[in-house]
């Protein structure tokens, strides 16, 4: 359900088995020690803290395939993760999905694509991301998921992960929209252009200006569609502001351009479901990259400065 419903169910997946980067399992602990649940609170919202899925860690597992490391596991997780979501769902209530590497969008997209479906209703992807997720085993450079997970939603891939919910596409490509890349892999370059993912690179952002792009931005992915999935790659924020994650990009979205675009989707948006991901507090400076990441909820959730 939109966000603007006031009922809200935390979800914390300490997945650390899709990246290359070890830490953000301790994610979701991060993001609770700033404050979540009690500034949600304090909006008004009803607030159900769904607890950790028990993820396995890599030392405990065998990595499998060398293109599609971890594989069995990230699957097992995901598919607990749809069946929370949906559950969320069905209880009238948004599902705040806190992570975690970004693999876990595999299973959060499954479970709010799936239980719109069965409205015969559609969602749309809003991707904010310093890297297009958008490689196959085919394409990837070094087999980690989490650089697939936007592909998958979109129904390119890995046949397990791409039907997991019993449907193959969970969001049609030209209801995706990726926000903030600047690091892309050259084949992954080519799989977003043939299924016509709409991407707006930091130069578009920097050469057009934040509001008008994030505004075709909410309008292309909610565009005959019930809603947006909103998943959220912390570094799609510069360093500077966002130190701690696994794959920082110099050159990044701005502390102010991330705030104005969730009080854009506050405003003018149905966000159905968001993830939150990458937040790796063995890198960050005293918990900052997760204290933004709570702000940045309170704004989608309606938090103003006046």
């Amino acid at each position: 359900m939109p966000i603007h419903t006031r009922k809200l169910c935390i979800i914390g997946v300490p997945m650390d088995l899709g990246a290359g980067r070890r830490g953000v399992d301790m994610g979701p602990s991060a993001i609770r020690v700033a404050d979540l649940e009690p500034k949600l609170k304090s909006l008004g919202f009803e607030v159900e803290d769904c607890g950790n899925l028990d993820v396995m860690i890599p030392e405990t597992q065998v990595a499998g395939e060398d293109n599609l490391r971890f594989k069995a596991p990230i699957l097992a997780t995901n598919k607990q993760l749809m069946q929370l979501v949906r559950s969320a769902l069905e209880r009238q209530s948004f599902p705040l999905v806190v992570g975690g590497d970004h693999s876990l969008s595999i299973g959060s997209i499954a479970g709010t694509a799936c239980h719109f479906a069965e409205q015969k209703k559609s969602i749309g992807v809003i991707w904010f991301d310093a890297h297009g997720d958008f490689n196959t085993p085919e394409t990837t450079p070094s087999g980690n998921i989490h650089g697939m997970s936007l592909a998958v939603a979109a129904g390119m891939g890995d046949s397990d992960l791409v039907n997991l919910g019993g449907r193959a596409q969970k969001v049609s490509p030209e209801n995706i929209v990726i926000i903030g890349a600047r690091d892309l892999d050259e084949n992954e370059k080519t799989n977003i252009k043939t299924n016509g993912v709409t991407v707006y690179t930091m130069r578009d952002l920097d050469e057009k200006g934040f509001r008008e792009v994030f505004s075709k931005a909410i309008e292309t992915a909610g565009s005959g569609t019930e809603g947006i999935h909103l998943s959220f790659d912390l570094d799609v924020i510069d360093p500077q502001f966002a130190p701690g994650t696994g794959t920082p990009v110099r050159g990044g979205v701005s502390y102010r351009e991330a705030h104005l675009a969730m009080e854009m989707l506050s405003d003018g948006a149905d966000v159905l479901s968001m993830d939150l991901v990458e937040v790796n507090p063995v890198l960050d400076i005293v918990n900052q990259t997760a204290v933004l990441a709570v702000e940045l909820v309170l704004s989608l959730a309606g938090k103003r400065i006046l």
